[in-house]
């Protein structure tokens, strides 16, 4: 009998260890299959108790919610503007924390200790306090109620550039060296050597840059006022303020479109994103 086979766990233990495991993924879905449940309902329905015996829709499934959402609420417009905001958030930050944490991995440059840590430090400030100086910096130059104010602000961040810092920490030196005697100048060897190795990271941090842009909420709060450049999740605060419609079903398919393309992305990518989570501690 193989070694692996004797350390393996009894069967009852590991048959244990899934039912808990499969226990509490289940208890975190039961609201998102709630929410979407109770988007198929009718108005009448979605007012009843949740009970097991109410849990499904009785009278039909009520997919005209979905219609009265995007068309009520006017979602397809504030879907686009998020859409495009995450998009260009995602590819911007990627790219700028990547180079940053090639530059603190690899390259050899004065103060580079003290950036880092300063860069890190970043990371220690309360999210409200860094939103007064993005704000403060946002109207002298000019970008309060625009695109570029959604997007500016997070094109670096100190998670992003210590999060590639420690991925590309592993790229062994020596095959960067064998790039620079090729004649391969640093912005080549970050595509073509470094970025292939480091993808299943980059996949990861894109994740979370996008699903960061998808459900900001606070920040366009403060720095949008006008309604054709809000995002998706201020028009679903709207839509729960009564604005565009009081019924539940429809807010609850709000919610759903909301959710949807979070749910997406990471179903599309979630091998590489557990690849990238799994191999970012890891070191020469």
């Amino acid at each position: 009998m193989s070694e692996s086979a004797l350390n393996r766990p009894p069967l009852l233990l590991r048959i244990l260890a899934h039912v808990v495991a499969y226990g509490i993924a289940l208890t975190m879905l039961v609201p998102f299959l709630w929410m979407v449940l109770t988007s198929l309902k009718s108005d009448i329905e979605a007012g009843q108790p949740p009970t097991l015996a109410t849990l499904l829709p009785q009278h039909g499934w009520h997919w005209d919610n979905y219609r009265a959402a995007m068309s009520g609420g006017r979602l397809g417009n504030f879907y686009w503007m998020s859409i495009s905001v995450a998009a260009v958030t995602t590819v911007l930050a990627v790219a700028h924390n990547m180079l940053a944490g090639y530059a603190f991995a690899k390259l050899r440059f004065s103060g580079k200790r003290i950036a880092f840590w300063l860069t890190l430090a970043t990371m220690m400030l309360p999210i409200q306090v860094f939103f007064i100086f993005a704000y403060v910096i946002c109207s002298w130059i000019g970008y309060v109620d625009n695109f570029q104010a959604l997007v500016v602000p997070f094109l670096a961040s100190g998670f992003g550039v210590f999060y590639m810092r420690q991925a590309i920490s592993s790229v062994p030196d020596d095959l960067l060296d064998a790039a620079r005697i090729d004649g391969m100048c640093e912005f080549d060897i970050v595509w073509m050597v470094v970025r292939p190795i480091v993808w299943p990271s980059i996949s990861a941090l894109g994740i979370f840059s996008f699903v960061n842009s998808w459900n900001s909420f606070f920040w366009p709060l403060i720095v949008i006022d006008s309604i054709e450049k809000k995002t998706l999740p201020l028009a679903i605060a709207d839509l729960a303020n009564n604005m565009y419609f009081s019924a539940w079903p429809q807010t609850m398919a709000a919610g759903t479109i909301l959710v949807l393309p979070l749910v997406i992305v990471f179903f599309i990518a979630q091998r590489a994103f557990v690849r990238g989570v799994a191999m970012t501690g890891l070191k020469e």
